[in-house]
């Protein structure tokens, strides 16, 4: 089980009289509190030995960030003293909200013809995913989404699409262009051996279907970029 390094003080007890979370939010509003203090409203309360600033610091500290929590599941959560299986499930309920706001602030049917949108797009699927995940972005005529299908989910190191599960989708969906896309855990998003092998692949059955292979991305972080993008596009590339 994960725990936070402790401290013998309650944080939030020894916190000055209107500096505390909820009295700061309802003074100054909720875009002045930290991420740790949004989180400690959520968490509402910590255990004996963990006050409940302590326990939302060490939530954000093994995620690396607020937006490293978007990709835990109920079980993450758990491993924290505190977290019990109630209190998990609602924090998963909140980081799928947040998920479906991005999607839903993309619009009905997003046009996603540049990498640069198709990675705006796919931001709430893939942050703080630890594992490689595939999706296959369906696309009418004019290059705006029908439909996102994930594919598979592999383990921490690979992931595997075959041609026949991608374009099945499409073809049932009339699609007329796809764009593939699929996330590297680590943040770098440089292709491996077999991205490349696979890119081909899709790219000459596109050819057999007449279904475009508008683009494959690699979804990676910017942080982790030696290019400083925090995505790799096949098409960008010259490779498609």
């Amino acid at each position: 089980m994960t725990r936070p390094a402790s401290n013998p003080e309650n944080r939030l007890r020894t916190t000055v009289l209107g500096e505390r979370p909820q009295e700061r939010m309802e003074a100054y509003g909720a875009s002045v509190l930290s991420d740790t203090e949004l989180l400690t409203l959520l968490l509402r309360n910590g255990t004996q030995g963990m006050d409940v600033l302590s326990l939302a610091s060490g939530l954000i500290t093994e995620a690396g960030s607020l937006a490293g929590l978007l990709g835990w599941k109920e079980h993450d959560f758990r491993r924290f003293k505190g977290v019990g299986h109630v209190k998990a499930l609602q924090l998963v309920a909140v980081m799928e909200v947040v998920r479906r706001v991005f999607v839903q602030q993309q619009g009905e049917a997003p046009l996603l013809n540049r990498p640069e949108l198709i990675l705006n797009y796919l931001f709430p699927l893939t942050s703080g995913l630890a594992v490689e995940k595939f999706w296959v972005l369906s696309l009418n005529r004019r290059n705006r989404l029908i439909r996102c299908s994930e594919i598979t989910s592999g383990t921490a190191t690979t992931t595997l699409a075959h041609p026949r599960e991608v374009y099945r989708e499409a073809l049932r969906l009339s699609a007329t262009a796809v764009v593939c896309a699929h996330n590297h855990p680590s943040g770098d998003p440089a292709p491996s051996a077999a991205d490349i092998q696979v890119t081909r692949q899709l790219r000459e059955s596109a050819k057999t279907l007449d279904i475009v292979l508008l683009d494959h991305v690699i979804v990676g972080r910017v942080a982790a970029d030696p290019n400083g993008l925090g995505y790799y596009s096949f098409r960008s590339a010259g490779m498609l």
